[in-house]
């Protein structure tokens, strides 16, 4: 079977700005692939385009089998995807129940309106209009839009913005249990915790261009990068007393990097012992998802990028 997705050489340009240039990554079938970049890097107009909102002026692009930007299967493809937008405009007077049933009727084989309402933990609020509800409560409902046609791919475009971490944590295991029963989901997000907590796969675009991409584990080399040892230097003990080379930071730890941190631990843990004292704050780690973000979209020009409205089918 081939991929849920397939971009190849996409480019978008406005005027004398290049939004996107040369574009290409894969989306298999069943997985979570985050789609990371600061403003401006490009990443809205590339998913605009897969979702058919926007025309590419080059390149090949395949969703679901299907060319996003042929007007003569958009129909087919509408009711093949979900979308949970930052922003989707509903009839603020109509109840929760009401807007969910409503959607379902765009789809040809929606799923059940209670079963979704429960999925998003909305049971108990059908009867609400939607103008009532709170900022977390509608970012429910934006859920329960997206999943209501059984998508076989479902954007998500920042899904847990207002939530509080509680509500957080609760999404994203109703996303894992999508993606366990066979949903393809694009995320895009700027929670690094939500991408390393929810892709299997993610790929950074940077100045219209993809300038990473692996697991988040491994991603930017993370899995192979310095660590970093930190602690609180003993009572009465020096940087020069450590038996390994070290550097004093600003919250008043000392740093040591090692690209052997067994063995580097192994020295200091020894050398802790045999003087009778202790590495208080001891902490190990490589650098984070985020770090790697950081490094990677340093160079970002940030520009501006234009947008369009867009709203469920």
């Amino acid at each position: 079977m081939s991929s849920a997705v397939v971009v190849e050489d996409l480019h978008k340009t406005y005027g004398t700005v290049r939004a996107v240039g040369g574009v290409s990554f894969t989306v298999e079938h069943g997985e979570i692939f985050a789609l990371l970049g600061r403003n401006g890097a490009g990443k809205t107009t590339t998913v605009e385009i897969l979702e058919g909102f926007r025309t590419r002026d080059g390149g090949h692009v395949d969703v679901l089998g299907l060319d996003p930007g042929d007007r003569s299967t958009a129909r087919i493809l509408r009711g093949r995807i979900g979308l949970v937008l930052q922003d989707i405009a509903v009839e603020p007077y109509l109840t929760v129940r009401e807007t969910i049933a409503r959607n379902a009727g765009y789809y040809p084989a929606p799923r059940d309106v209670d079963e979704v309402i429960g999925l998003v933990d909305l049971a108990g609020q059908e009867k609400k209009k939607v103008r009532t509800l709170s900022g977390g409560q509608k970012r429910r409902l934006d859920l329960a839009l997206g999943m209501i046609g059984n998508p076989s791919l479902l954007f998500l475009d920042e899904p847990t913005t207002g939530f509080d971490p509680n509500a957080r944590r609760g999404a994203w295991q109703l996303v894992r249990n999508l993606r366990d029963a066979g949903t393809t989901i694009l995320l895009t997000t700027h929670y690094m915790e939500e991408a390393q907590e929810l892709a299997d796969r993610v790929a950074v675009i940077s100045d219209g261009q993809i300038v990473a991409e692996g697991t988040p584990t491994t991603l930017g080399g993370r899995d192979t990068a310095r660590a970093r040892i930190r602690f609180a230097l003993p009572p009465g003990s020096t940087v020069a007393d450590l038996p390994v080379v070290a550097e004093p930071d600003e919250d008043g730890l000392v740093t040591v990097d090692s690209a052997e941190p067994t063995g580097t631990l192994h020295q200091l843990t020894d050398w802790a012992l045999r003087r009778g004292t202790v590495l208080a704050g001891l902490t190990v780690d490589r650098p984070s998802l985020e770090d790697v973000y950081l490094r990677l979209t340093a160079q970002d020009r940030s520009a501006p990028e234009r947008t369009l409205e867009r709203s469920a089918p």
